[in-house]
């Protein structure tokens, strides 16, 4: 069995990583799914423990930092979010690809921890398109989208440090170009090519 790969998905508020990742996940939903992110923060309405987040107490979170227990663990304001590794390695183990939607400091930190992750940063077609995605929530004031933009152009100073970039100007061919990276990345040449070279032997 093939391992699964672990698809860290980037890049700035509005841009719409949500919607492709739920997107890829429709198409793919026999081989990809979401990573499960755990938080000490308790839970709102309609979420489910297990589905949503991990609901735990600050004391139990903390006990899984001591343990090692994380791929990449933050503190947002009073609260505390992290990536369980146990929880992600397992579905990897079992062939599963796994997406985790993260911030860029959170998947700097995964990179260290399992370098091997597929590290795709999604952009907006422009910064234009950008600001009127923003705008269009109708939910930000001027000064704050001004914030967001900014932001947005220190974050897509770190895209260098990302394996791909995909432009989402189509919502669903952006989530095709997704799942073809997916794709290549499986067919990659690696080191369980001496096994298939092996079993291509004994056959003969």
């Amino acid at each position: 069995m093939h391992r699964g790969r672990l698809l860290v998905i980037s890049g700035p508020s509005g841009v719409g990583k949500g919607s492709i990742c739920k997107k890829v996940i429709e198409k793919k939903k026999n081989d990809v799914e979401f990573s499960v992110s755990m938080t000490t923060r308790p839970p709102r309405e309609g979420e489910v423990d297990g589905e949503n987040y991990f609901f735990v107490t600050t004391e139990e979170f903390k006990k899984k930092i001591e343990e090692n227990g994380f791929l990449e663990h933050a503190r947002v304001f009073k609260n505390y979010y992290g990536t369980p590794r146990a929880n992600v390695m397992e579905k990897l183990e079992a062939g599963r690809d796994v997406i985790l939607e993260i911030d860029i400091q959170g998947a700097m930190n995964i990179k260290k921890a399992y370098p091997e992750g597929i590290f795709i940063f999604i952009l907006p077609p422009s910064m234009a398109e950008l600001r009127k995605r923003i705008t269009g929530r109708g939910t930000e004031s001027e000064s704050v989208i001004e914030l967001r933009l900014g932001e947005a152009l220190k974050e897509i100073s770190y895209l260098d440090k990302y394996d791909y970039c995909v432009v989402n100007e189509d919502l669903d061919e952006a989530a095709e170009n997704v799942i073809a990276i997916i794709t290549a990345e499986h067919s990659k040449v690696t080191e369980n090519i001496y096994d298939m070279i092996d079993k291509y032997k004994e056959e003969i």
